[in-house]
C-alpha cells in the first residue's frame, strides 16, 4: 500500500492462494496501527490470526517470536495432547516454543526449522484461512527471523497470509525475503500524513475551530510523521492550546518534548520513582510484569501503581486494557528513547537486578541470560552458574548460536580457575554447527588448560577429533588421539581413545601406513568381547565394527567381514551417540551393502535414519542418510528410487552449505546414478553446479570421489584423462591395502579406459580385479569385474566369462549389473550370428535394465535387437518386492538345501532365473537367505523414497491445530 490512501489489504478473493504483504517505513510512520487494523479485519472475516512483534531488548531471546505466533496455539493443551498434535515433533520444537523443559540432545537448527515449518504448515491447511502478523519485523531474534526468511516461498502455496512491517534501514540480511528479493513484489511503503490529512485529524481532535495557519504549522513541526502528529494533537489539546496562528509559536517547544532530550526532561519532571519505573519498564522490555518492574525498580506494589498511572498520563505508558495486566510503552520510540537515557553505571546495574528477579520469579536462566549479557564482568560465580544454564536451554531448544553467547560471556566473567576449561569445552561445543574453526580453538584451549578436570579431559580430545576431522583435518584429529594415547594411564580411556584413532585413519584418504594398522586392529579385535551393555562394551563393539570394515576393504572373504558385523551388532550401534558420532555404524551398515546383503543394510539405515529424526538432526546427518540410502539403491539396480533418494539428499546437502563432505558424498553418488540411467549430460551438469573436481577432500568418501570422477570423465569419452586418473587412484589405495573391487572398483574402470590403446594391459588389469573378487567372494563383485574381463576380451573366451558373469549376477541382489551383463552377453552372441541364444538374453536384459529405470542401457537392448531382426516383445510387468508362489518355493528349496529344479519340477535355467528374481527383490545372496526371509513382511515392502525433506511430509499424521 502507497501513502496513506488505501486499506488494509486483507482480500476477498486473492488471486493466488497465499502470499507475502510487507510495509517497509521508518519509525513513527503507523505501521503497528496499520497492522492492528489488519489484524481486526482478519478477524472479523473468520481468519485465524497469529501475531508477534519484535523487540529492542528481546532480540537476545531465542525464539521470542517463535513462541508469540505459536505457543498460543498451543500452550492450553495438555501434554499428552501436545505429543498427540505434534507426533515426532514434541521433542524438538516443544522446547523452542517453550511448551516442554528442554531435555536431552539438541536438535540441529535445520532440524528444528523444519519442525517449526511443519507445525505452522499445519496450522494454516487446519485453521484456514490463516493471518500470520509480525510487526517490528527488523527487531525479531535471529532464531525466528532466519526461520521465518525460510519459510517465506512457500506461503504462496497455503490458505495464509504472511503480513510483516520493518524499518527497512534496520532489517537484519537473515529477513530477505520479506524484501521481496526473491519474488521482485517490492514491499509496501508508507508515505507520511499530508498537510490535508494532517489537518483534518487535528480538526478531529482538537476542534473545528483549528485555523489554516495553525494547521500549516502543525504539518511543517511534525513532517506528516503519524506518531508526531497523534502525540502533539494530544499535548496540544492537554495544554489547551489556542489553535490559532499565535498558539502555533509554541507548537515546535511541545514536539520537541516528545522525542530526544525532551522526552527525558519531561520525564525526570514526574519524579525520581517513576523515573525508575520508566528505567525498570525500558530494560524489561515488552510484556512487563507490574511486580516484575517494581522489583527491578526497587518499589512496592502501591508505588508502581502510582508511578505507572503518571506515566499513562504523561503518555510514556500506553492504558491499561485488563486491570494489573502487562505495562507497555505507548510506541517502541518511546521505549528505546527511554532506555538510551540511562546512565551506564545504572543501566548495567539494572540488567544485574533483573537477572536477579527474572531467577526470583521463577523465570529461568534463559530469561535472565539476556540480562547478564549487559553487564559487566565481576568473577561472580553466580553468573557464570547462570550464563551455563542459559546456555543448556539455549542449545538443547536448538539456537547454538544464543548459547554461544552465552558461554563467551561467562567466560569473560571470569569462571574460576577449575571451571575454565569446562566452559571453554561447552563453548566450543555450542559452536561445533557454525562455526567449527572458532570450535577447534576452544578445545584446543580447554586442552591447554592447567586445571582440566581428567574427567572431562577425554571428552574435549574426542569432540575436538570430532570436528577437526569433520573439517577435512584428519592428519589433526589422530596426531591428537595418537598423543593422546601416549599419555593416558587409564586402560579404558585409552581404550576408546584407541578407537577412535583407528575410526579417523580408516577414513584417510592418505593414511601412510594402513597395512599396519590393519594389523594392529585385527590382533586388537581378535581379543575383544563386546558384549556388555556399559561403555567398555560399546567402545569393543566399535572396535570390532572397524575390524569388519577394514576386512571389506582388503578384499578378506565377505564372509569374515559379516561374522564381525554380526558381533559388533549384537549390543547395538547408535547412530546418535553424540560422543562418538555416526560413522563406525554407517560403515558396517555399508559392508552389508559390498557382500551382497543390501536388504540388511537398508534395515540398517531405516534405524539409523529414524534415529536422526528423532534427534531432529535434519542437516548433516540426514542428507548423509538419504544420499547413502541412495547409493544402496543404486547398488541394488533401483536406480529411480536411488535418483529420488540422492536428489533428496542432495538438497539437504545444498542447504548445510558447500564444501562439506555431505556434499561430496551426494555429488558423486548423484553422478553414478545418472550415469547408470545413460543421462550422461546430466551428470556432467551436477559435476559443473557442485565444483565436482580437484582438489578433492581428504577424507574418504562413498563413493570415492576421485574413482567417479574418472568415471565420468570414461562416461564422456575423455579415456586418456581417465586412464591417467585412475591409475593414480590405484597408486594411492593399492599399497593402502584397499584391494576390494566391490568398493574400490577402480581396475574395473582403468582396464576399459586402457583397452584402446593397450589391451593387453587392460586385460591384465580386468584378470587382476577378478582374482581380487573372487577372493572377496561377493557374487555381484565376481560377476562385475568378469563383465569388465569381458568387455577388454575378444573371441570365444569374451562370452565364456560373459556366461560367467551371468551366472554369478543370478546369484546376487545386483539387478543392473546383471542387465548390463546380459545385454553385453546378448550381443556378443549375436556378432555370432547365434540368434536364437542371443535373443533371450537380450530380452531379458531389456526387461531387466528397463525394471531398474537404465534408459541407456535399454536402448542398447533395443538397438540389438532391432540389428538381430527380432522387435521388443511386450514387456512383462514387475511384481515389485513381493515374491510370487514359485519364488518363494524356490528359496524354501534353497534353505531345505535341495535342489531347487527339482522340487519345482522345472529346468535349471527357469530355476536359477527364479532364484535371481528372489535375490533381487530380497536384497540378499544365498547366504543371507534365511535371515532375509525371516524379516517382518520380507519380500513386501521397501522404505519409502523421500517427499518433502523441508519439514512437510509430516508422515505420522499428527496435528498442529492447538
Amino acid at each position: 500500500m502507497h501513502g496513506r490512501t488505501g486499506q488494509p489489504e486483507v482480500p476477498d478473493a486473492p488471486t493466488r492462494r497465499g502470499g507475502l504483504l510487507a510495509y517497509a517505513a521508518p519509525a513513527g510512520f503507523g505501521k503497528t496501527t496499520l497492522l492492528a487494523e489488519i489484524r481486526r479485519r482478519a478477524a472479523a472475516r473468520g481468519c485465524t490470526v497469529l501475531s508477534a512483534r519484535g523487540g529492542d531488548q528481546e532480540q537476545r531471546v531465542a525464539f521470542h517470536v517463535a513462541r508469540q505466533l505459536l505457543q498460543p496455539q498451543l500452550i492450553h493443551a495438555s501434554d499428552a495432547e501436545l505429543r498427540e498434535r505434534l507426533g515426532s515433533w514434541y521433542d524438538i520444537v516443544g522446547p523452542a516454543l517453550g511448551l516442554r523443559a528442554a531435555a536431552g540432545s539438541p536438535p540441529d537448527p535445520q532440524g528444528l526449522r523444519d519442525g517449526l515449518d511443519w507445525v505452522l504448515n499445519h496450522l494454516a491447511v487446519r485453521r484456514a484461512p490463516l493471518v500470520v502478523v509480525l510487526d517490528d519485523a527488523h527487531w525479531a531474534d535471529p532464531e525466528s527471523l532466519g526461520w521465518l526468511n525460510s519459510f517465506t516461498p512457500r506461503v504462496e502455496d497455503l490458505p495464509m497470509l504472511l503480513v510483516v512491517a520493518y524499518r527497512p534501514d534496520e532489517l537484519p540480511e537473515e529477513a530477505v525475503e520479506f524484501t521481496g528479493h526473491r519474488s521482485g513484489q517490492r514491499p509496501h511503503g508508507l508515505a507520511p500524513l499530508t498537510p490535508e490529512a494532517v489537518a483534518r485529524l487535528v480538526r478531529d481532535r482538537i476542534g473545528d475551530h483549528a485555523d489554516d495557519a495553525f494547521c500549516r504549522d502543525f504539518w511543517a513541526v511534525t513532517a506528516g510523521n503519524p506518531f508526531e502528529t497523534v502525540e502533539l494533537v494530544a499535548k496540544v489539546r492537554d495544554r489547551g492550546l489556542d489553535p490559532t496562528a499565535d498558539g502555533a509559536r509554541e507548537l515546535r517547544d511541545l514536539a520537541a518534548a516528545l522525542k530526544g532530550s525532551g522526552l527525558v526532561s519531561r520525564l525526570e519532571r514526574l519524579g525520581t520513582s517513576t523515573v525508575r519505573l520508566a528505567w525498570a519498564c525500558a530494560v524489561l522490555g515488552t510484556e512487563i510484569s507490574p511486580a516484575l518492574a517494581g522489583a527491578v525498580a526497587g518499589l512496592g506494589d502501591e508505588s508502581v501503581a502510582d508511578c505507572a498511572a503518571r506515566l499513562r498520563e504523561a503518555r510514556v505508558l500506553a492504558e491499561e486494557t485488563v486491570p494489573g495486566g502487562p505495562l507497555e510503552f505507548v510506541h517502541p520510540l518511546i521505549a528505546s528513547t527511554v532506555y538510551r537515557s540511562i546512565p551506564d553505571a545504572i543501566r548495567v546495574a539494572f540488567h544485574g537486578q533483573a537477572a536477579s528477579c527474572v531467577i526470583d520469579a521463577g523465570l529461568g536462566p534463559a530469561a535472565a541470560g539476556r540480562h547478564l549479557l549487559e553487564t559487566h564482568p565481576e568473577s561472580d560465580p553466580w553468573v557464570v552458574a547462570q550464563l551455563r544454564a542459559a546456555a543448556r536451554e539455549n542449545l538443547r531448544a536448538g539456537a547454538p548460536d544464543a548459547a554461544r553467547r552465552h558461554l563467551a560471556r561467562a567466560l569473560r566473567e571470569p569462571p574460576a580457575a577449575r571451571e575454565r576449561a569446562a566452559v571453554l569445552f561447552e563453548l566450543g561445543s555450542a559452536s561445533l554447527l557454525t562455526e567449527p574453526a572458532t570450535t577447534v580453538n576452544h578445545l584446543r584451549a580447554a586442552l591447554e588448560e592447567p586445571s582440566v578436570d581428567p574427567a572431562l579431559r577425554p571428552g574435549i580430545v574426542y569432540r575436538l577429533s570430532q570436528v577437526l576431522a569433520h573439517s577435512d583435518r584428519l592428519v589433526e584429529a589422530t596426531e591428537l588421539l595418537g598423543e593422546e594415547i601416549a599419555k593416558t594411564a587409564d586402560a579404558r580411556t585409552r581404550l576408546r581413545t584407541q578407537a577412535e584413532k583407528f575410526m579417523w585413519d580408516a577414513l584417510r584418504a592418505d593414511e601412510p601406513d594402513s597395512p599396519a594398522r590393519s594389523r594392529r586392529l585385527a590382533h586388537l579385535a581378535d581379543r575383544l568381547v563386546g558384549r556388555d551393555t556399559a561403555e567398555p562394551g560399546v567402545t569393543e563393539r566399535y572396535i570390532i565394527g572397524l575390524r569388519a570394515w577394514d576386512a571389506t576393504l582388503r578384499a578378506e572373504p565377505s564372509s569374515v567381514a559379516l561374522k564381525y558385523a554380526a558381533h559388533a551388532l549384537e549390543g547395538g550401534l547408535s547412530w546418535a551417540d553424540e560422543s562418538r558420532g555416526f560413522e563406525v555404524p554407517v560403515l558396517v551398515a555399508l559392508l552389508h551393502l559390498y557382500a551382497d546383503r543390501p536388504g540388511r543394510a537398508e534395515e540398517l539405515f531405516e534405524a539409523g535414519t529414524a534415529e536422526f529424526e528423532k534427534r531432529g538432526w535434519r542437516g548433516a546427518h540426514l542428507a548423509f542418510a538419504y544420499t547413502l540410502i541412495g547409493y544402496i539403491r543404486f547398488r541394488r539396480g533401483r536406480l529411480m528410487e536411488a535418483e529420488d533418494f540422492a536428489r533428496a539428499g542432495l538438497r539437504l546437502a545444498e542447504r548445510v552449505g558447500t564444501g562439506t563432505p555431505d556434499l561430496w558424498y551426494a555429488t558423486g553418488v548423484m553422478i553414478e546414478v545418472l550415469i547408470a540411467r545413460g543421462r550422461t549430460d546430466q551428470a556432467e551438469q551436477v559435476a559443473r553446479e557442485h565444483s565436482f573436481g580437484e582438489p578433492f577432500p581428504a577424507a574418504v568418501t562413498i563413493p570415492d570421489c576421485e574413482t567417479v570422477h574418472a568415471e565420468l570423465l570414461l562416461a564422456t569419452g575423455r579415456t586418456e584423462e581417465a586412464a591417467v586418473a585412475l591409475a593414480d587412484i590405484g597408486s594411492r589405495l593399492d599399497p593402502r591395502g584397499k584391494r576390494n573391487p566391490s568398493c574400490c572398483p577402480w581396475q574395473l574402470h582403468l582396464a576399459l579406459a586402457q583397452a584402446a590403446t593397450s589391451p593387453s594391459q587392460a586385460l591384465a588389469t580386468a584378470h587382476e580385479a577378478v582374482a581380487r573378487a573372487r577372493q572377496y567372494g561377493a557374487p555381484s563383485a565376481i560377476g562385475q569385474a568378469l563383465r569388465v574381463a569381458a568387455e577388454v576380451s575378444e573371441g570365444p573366451e569374451r562370452i565364456k566369462l560373459l556366461e560367467e558373469s551371468v551366472d554369478w549376477l543370478d546369484q546376487s541382489p545386483a539387478a543392473y549389473e546383471l542387465a548390463r551383463s546380459l545385454v553385453a552377453l546378448g550381443a556378443a552372441l549375436r556378432r555370432t550370428e547365434r540368434h536364437a541364444e542371443a535373443a533371450e538374453h537380450l530380452y531379458r536384459g531389456l526387461e531387466t535394465a528397463q525394471d531398474c529405470g537404465a534408459d541407456g542401457l535399454a536402448d542398447e537392448a533395443r538397438i540389438e535387437l532391432a540389428a538381430a531382426g527380432l522387435r521388443p516383445r511386450a514387456l512383462h510387468t514387475a511384481d515389485g518386492d513381493s515374491l510370487t508362489a514359485r519364488e518363494r518355493a524356490a528359496a524354501d528349496a534353497v534353505l531345505r538345501d535341495e535342489d531347487p529344479a527339482a522340487a519345482l519340477d522345472t529346468d535349471p535355467a527357469s530355476a536359477a532365473r527364479l532364484l535371481s528374481a528372489v535375490y533381487r527383490k530380497l536384497g540378499t545372496d544365498r547366504s543371507g537367505l534365511a535371515h532375509a526371509l525371516a524379516r517382518p513382511g520380507a519380500g513386501g515392502k521397501r522404505q519409502g523414497v523421500p517427499g518433502g525433506t523441508d519439514g512437510t511430509s509430516g508422515t505420522d499424521g499428527a496435528e498442529a491445530d492447538g
